[in-house]
């Protein structure tokens, strides 16, 4: 397996099971000799844990375009002082949420300018884009029923956003098929983990 440093990125929607495939690949991969970094966004450690607190819990009106340069300022911070240190010693980072997100959420979900977005992550970013990015697809029924009854403010959208949301990574993932891998996040842990690391295994040994 390649032993230079990646930035791969986890995306959907909230009960797709995200989390805990990142987890699992983390653990494979650290079986397998490799260095690795877990992390996410908003609130990766330091300032990024301040960010995510307002994101998803004030309890006050958030204009769409304040959450949007909320989210783009975390992802600023994060790629300076965690992302690129750490994938310039050779290290794998596994990132929970990045640039995808706040085109589905942002752009999709709440209807800001897609174009607009992609200028602004590629400012926040200085232009790193992940190496490979999965995307964990379920239908929004099923995802809300995972997230139960207490959600955070993000959750509490409602159905519609979040179907906007869904088709909004299903059209990122067509846009760049060969960095965005859509699995079906309605296949059991171990059947997802699997398709994971064979993505893995391919993308590699390229």
């Amino acid at each position: 397996m390649v032993k230079r440093g990646m930035f791969i990125t986890f995306e959907g929607a909230d009960g797709c099971g995200k989390t805990t495939q990142l987890e699992l690949l983390a653990q494979y991969l650290t079986k397998k000799g490799k260095e690795v970094l877990t992390t996410r966004e908003p609130g990766a450690k330091g300032l990024g844990e301040r960010i995510r607190d307002i994101l998803l819990n004030y309890d006050g009106e958030v204009s769409d375009r304040c959450e949007s340069f909320l989210f783009l300022a975390d992802r600023a911070q994060h790629i300076d002082t965690i992302v690129n240190p750490a994938v310039a010693t050779g290290k794998i980072v596994l990132c929970d949420r990045h640039i995808d997100s706040s085109v589905a959420y942002q752009g999709y979900g709440r209807g800001l300018d897609i174009d607009q977005i992609d200028r602004l992550n590629m400012l926040a970013t200085n232009g790193r884009r992940p190496d490979l990015t999965f995307v964990f697809d379920i239908d929004v029924e099923t995802s809300m029923k995972r997230v139960g009854k207490e959600k955070d403010r993000m959750e509490s959208a409602g159905v519609d956003f979040f179907n906007r949301v869904r088709n909004g990574y299903l059209q990122l993932a067509k846009q760049e098929p060969d960095r965005i891998r859509v699995l079906d996040a309605t296949k059991s842990i171990e059947e997802i983990h699997k398709d994971v690391v064979k993505i893995i295994e391919e993308y590699c040994n390229k």
